[in-house]
């Protein structure tokens, strides 16, 4: 009897390592499970004993947690409603309070005495302070707090501070309960930056298995009433503005919810129906996919080369937008990796931690271009997701292998943890050879050296055209996503490259030589030669990612570029 059990045992431990090398394959490990004698019995009576623990993963919703579903309602425009609100925010600079549209909307039962104290406070705080009270508001008691933005800003800041404002909004908005938020704007201010700047300070995705403890009622329930003020104290009614806020604030929230996901929930897979969700809405957006062996047979050696080792194959996956009389073509390439741990050139030192992020160049898209289908912008864009996680395992990319991409050009590894660029590269070429565009951005989590660069804040910007690199500029100013250019010289840069043996490396030799533009030139290099068009490459390493949270980075960047009605 113990014999029966003994062997019964080490049949079902077995089973159990054979799937577990199925799902997290190691050099030699399947083999080896393989070899044991009963393997085939083992697994069938483990599937009869009903203990396999190797357990599909499940979308957050089905596990009982709050997700983007629980997410708190935002409405702009003008107070409509009775509902009470637990805290009113009100947002402005000095002059805005005293003698600005701000004024007006103080509530009236708050003492004059008790207004100037709180101004004083903020001018010896300065920008991004902010002072609180509480008032008696129809037998409740609700919080009033004035958040103060800076006169003027220097000149690679934007006008509009998104980062001041969103730290004022997630500081005091609150946790629970109703908010009303009121924000000062020029007569004619833009209000995408705020709605940007309020889905940064309301991220959606949760998995904490119980709210914060005094939580009078679920998230879903919560309302925050937002609206802008004129400078003679007037309301923002224009239902165009409004509704073109409404449109911002959900793209950020999207791309920012695409990012915090865990890997193990947000893969390739997971991904792809994101992106056929945004298809499916829209009549005039349709989708096509090219993955797993597909890419390999059909050229695409970059994109495959980075994702065939993991569990969920790579894709390019690509979403056009084509309406009525629109003569512009715009193609937006996004770098998805899933998630990266450096390949066989792993990341260590902990420097792996918060890779999931690295598929924000490809969230941040995907975002901007459900805006814009929105906005019903009048241009032809196509959206050219590059999708891979960087794993490892028995077929993982090596260094010393060559690949040949997608524009013909074959590249020697040197480093499997330079891997964004090999997606891109397969990208921009595809985009080129088949849908023939104007314009190229390419947008990416592409390498460190960029905060070196540009800091945490603004992206880096490698451009072929000055015209389109100053108005990426100004496009970065106005939506708060700031960006400065890093060097274009290709005839310097391009031998960082060199290899003996193919037409290049993906990885520069000297990283004391503008790692970050060289980084650029490499997916320039599959530009095609003839290429008349204009490109523009957004490394957004730092701005993409702060606090252990995505930031939706990329979103107004690229909508107020492509002059959508919330940045015009």
């Amino acid at each position: 009897r113990d014999m029966r059990a003994a062997v019964a045992y080490a049949m079902m431990m077995a089973a159990m390592m054979e799937r577990r090398a199925a799902s997290f394959p190691l050099p030699g490990f399947n083999h080896a499970i393989r070899m044991f004698p009963s393997h085939q019995s083992a697994s069938n009576a483990l599937d009869l004993l009903g203990k396999n623990r190797m357990r599909p993963f499940r979308p957050c919703s089905l596990l009982g947690c709050r997700s983007m579903a629980a997410a708190a309602q935002v409405k702009f425009g003008p107070l409509r409603t009775k509902e009470k609100s637990k805290v009113l925010v009100l947002i402005g600079n000095l002059n805005d309070f005293k003698v600005g549209g701000l004024r007006k909307h103080i509530p009236p039962s708050l003492d004059q005495t008790v207004v100037t104290e709180m101004l004083k406070e903020l001018s010896e705080g300065g920008a991004g302070s902010s002072s609180s009270t509480w008032v008696r508001e129809d037998q409740n008691a609700m919080r009033v707090v004035m958040g103060l933005l800076a006169d003027k800003v220097s000149r690679h800041n934007s006008p509009t501070q998104v980062h001041t404002l969103a730290s004022l909004l997630q500081s005091n908005i609150g946790q629970s309960g109703n908010a009303r938020v009121i924000v000062a704007i020029g007569e004619d201010g833009g209000c995408g930056p705020v709605a940007s700047a309020l889905a940064r300070a309301l991220p959606c995705f949760s998995m904490k298995s119980k709210r914060n403890e005094g939580d009078a009622s679920s998230e879903e329930d919560r309302r925050i009433f937002v609206n802008f003020v004129k400078p003679d104290g007037s309301e923002v009614e224009d239902s165009n503005r409004l509704q073109a806020c409404d449109i911002v604030h959900k793209a950020v929230s999207l791309s920012m919810s695409l990012v915090d996901e865990p890997p193990e929930t947000m893969n390739v897979d997971a991904f792809l129906n994101e992106a056929k969700k945004v298809a499916d809405k829209h009549k005039n957006v349709k989708m096509d996919v090219i993955r797993g062996l597909e890419l390999r047979d059909r050229g695409y050696g970059g994109i495959w080369g980075v994702g065939k080792a993991a569990v969920n194959q790579p894709a390019l996956a690509i979403l056009s937008y084509i309406p009525e009389g629109a003569s512009q073509t715009v193609c937006l390439v996004g770098k998805g990796v899933m998630y990266d741990t450096g390949g066989l050139s792993l990341k260590i030192s902990g420097s792996m931690v918060g890779m999931k992020s690295d598929m924000a160049g490809a969230a941040g898209l995907l975002g901007a271009f459900h805006g814009l289908v929105e906005s019903k912008v009048n241009k032809k864009i196509h959206l050219v997701l590059c999708l891979a996680e960087n794993a490892i395992g028995p077929n993982a990319l090596r260094n010393d292998d060559i690949l040949r991409m997608y524009s013909g050009l074959c590249v020697e590894i040197n480093n499997t943890d330079a891997e964004g660029r090999l997606l891109l590269a397969d990208g921009v070429a595809h985009a080129c050879k088949h849908l023939s565009p104007d314009i190229v951005i390419d947008m990416a989590t592409l390498t460190g050296a960029q905060l070196i660069s540009t800091g945490k804040k603004h992206a880096a910007l490698v451009c072929n055209s000055e015209e389109l690199e100053n108005r990426a500029i100004l496009a970065g100013k106005k939506s708060g996503d700031l960006c400065h250019p890093l060097l274009f010289c290709p005839e310097f840069f391009k031998d960082e490259f060199k290899s003996k043996v193919a037409d290049m490396k993906n990885s520069v030799k000297d990283r004391a030589n503008a790692q970050s533009s060289c980084a650029g030139i490499f997916i320039h290099q599959h530009l095609p030669k003839d290429f008349q068009g204009q490109w523009l490459h957004v490394d957004m390493a730092g701005p993409a990612f702060v606090d252990e949270r995505g930031t939706g980075y990329g979103v107004g960047l690229v909508m107020a570029l492509l002059e959508a009605p919330a940045f015009v």
